[in-house]
């Protein structure tokens, strides 16, 4: 044991290989903001951060086709009671970053999470639903495996703590009928997973003097189940960007970026009585799905008395989705944000 723990050590305390100055400090030394965990800091050094997301999704799909409410509900088609419309998430994410050494990086982040989703009954009636709170903290940290003034790669560590309720709750037409209000909300509604989920992944990137590039994969997985007896489905995530400083200040980027994710082992157990055959999106075997997006980015770094602050946008737009539904597909997602490093 002595061993092993002597060799973490060393593994976290050594030098970073050919390190003769770190990279990337430039308006583009940072990846596009919807990126996380793109670098490191040196020793004693601070980062915070705020990023707000927005994403809308509009319309449903079956695999890579479009299938209209009136499909959804058509008892000679898919057969349920309601479709979902429309669905509305927004994010607020603080975030800090602590450089134990040049080779570690400690993170952290805390969500808190907004979602709206409208849907229409068979019978034509529409309705709204609403769930608000702290989404899944995470805990993490970046590696250095090696860093030049050219190019880096690092190891990334986390692991997402579930503090997002799994139990939010409100009115629909069924539990104001059935006489049961508020009924538990579907699985998109919720805030959290529930369950205790580890992510590993790599960043590499680099920088040819005019342009600067980078690439990410990341996987997160699911540990157990959670108290409702379901787990989300494995995530798997990758990213590969080119960026171009415009000015001294200011850089354009341009990301590709591709989710694959599962559907969900198990099923809520208040879902799966009341549920069953009425939404889709109460359907664990229905979350499954890949998705590509094309995002254009922009990245500030300000100087003179402001020097250390950044502010950022980035807008992404899907060019692939293939969902297992009927399931809500992404209109596009917006993400802006701000970092500071005193």
């Amino acid at each position: 044991m002595a061993r092993i723990t002597a060799l973490i050590l060393m593994l976290f305390a050594a030098p970073v290989s050919a390190h003769d100055g770190f990279a990337f400090a430039g308006p583009d030394g940072h990846a596009p903001i919807g990126v996380h965990g793109d670098h490191a800091h040196e020793t004693g050094e601070w980062m915070f951060s705020y990023r707000y997301m927005r994403m809308h999704m509009d319309g449903n799909r079956l695999g890579r086709d479009d299938i209209s409410p009136a499909e959804i509900t058509d008892p000679a088609g898919q057969g349920f009671t309601v479709a979902p419309l429309e669905m509305t998430t927004e994010m607020h994410m603080l975030g800090a970053m602590f450089a134990v050494s040049d080779r570690f990086t400690l993170m952290a982040m805390l969500p808190y999470v907004e979602k709206e989703m409208d849907h229409r009954v068979r019978n034509g009636t529409r309705f709204t639903t609403e769930s608000s709170g702290i989404g899944d903290a995470s805990i993490g940290g970046i590696l250095r495996l090696h860093d030049t003034p050219r190019h880096s790669l690092l190891l990334n560590l986390g692991l997402s703590l579930p503090t997002g309720s799994i139990d939010e709750r409100d009115d629909t037409p069924r539990c104001r009928m059935m006489g049961n209000c508020p009924a538990q909300l579907p699985y998109p509604m919720q805030l959290g997973s529930g369950t205790f989920d580890p992510r590993i992944g790599l960043t590499w990137r680099g920088d040819t003097g005019v342009w600067s590039w980078g690439t990410q994969a990341l996987a997160t997985f699911r540990l157990g189940r959670n108290d409702n007896d379901y787990s989300q489905g494995e995530l798997f995530e990758a990213s590969g960007w080119l960026a171009r400083p415009v000015s001294e200040n200011i850089s354009l980027s341009a990301r590709l970026a591709a989710r694959d994710w599962n559907n969900y082992d198990g099923q809520d157990r208040e879902l799966a009585v009341a549920n069953t055959g009425f939404i889709p999106t109460a359907e664990s075997d229905r979350r499954g799905g890949t998705r590509a997006d094309i995002g254009l980015g922009m990245n500030w770094q300000a100087g003179g008395g402001l020097a250390g602050h950044r502010l950022a946008v980035e807008l992404l737009y899907p060019v692939y989705q293939r969902l297992d539904g009927p399931q809500l597909e992404s209109d596009g997602m917006l993400v802006v944000g701000w970092q500071y490093a005193p």
